[in-house]
């Protein structure tokens, strides 16, 4: 990544950094996690999302934050997010896991609300 590139870094790639930058190899973190050699190599090339307790025991070995770890890799464009994802993301008395939860509640609700617009739409023009 260049620093005229403004995409954030991963997950993989903010964990492959940190480790290089404790000039940690990938066995050894591997070792210290508690986790197989290529499941890490997975995480970094973001191939697999790790667990809470992986991310967790990856942010200590580290000595990171797992919370600031994984909210500052967000996957979803900021721009495109709501006020309450924003929010929701925002809010330091969440866990991760449980922003995650509302998250993924909030758009269901959503989701099911927009469909039901649709279909609503569909039906008064149709008939």
């Amino acid at each position: 990544m260049s620093d005229a590139d403004p995409r954030p870094l991963t997950l993989g790639e903010l964990i492959r950094t940190q480790r290089e930058l404790a000039a940690m190899p990938m066995r050894r973190l591997a070792e210290m996690v508690g986790i197989s050699n290529p499941y890490l190599s997975q995480i970094e090339r973001n191939l697999r999302e790790p667990s809470d307790r992986v991310l967790e025991a990856i942010a200590d070995n580290l000595k990171l934050s797992a919370d600031v770890l994984a909210a500052s890799t967000r996957s979803s464009d900021p721009e495109g997010q709501t006020e309450v994802v924003a929010a929701i993301r925002r809010d330091p008395d969440l866990t991760r896991a449980q922003r995650a939860a509302l998250e993924e509640m909030y758009e269901t609700f959503t989701g099911v609300t927009v469909a039901n617009r649709r279909r609503g739409a569909a039906e008064q023009s149709g008939g």
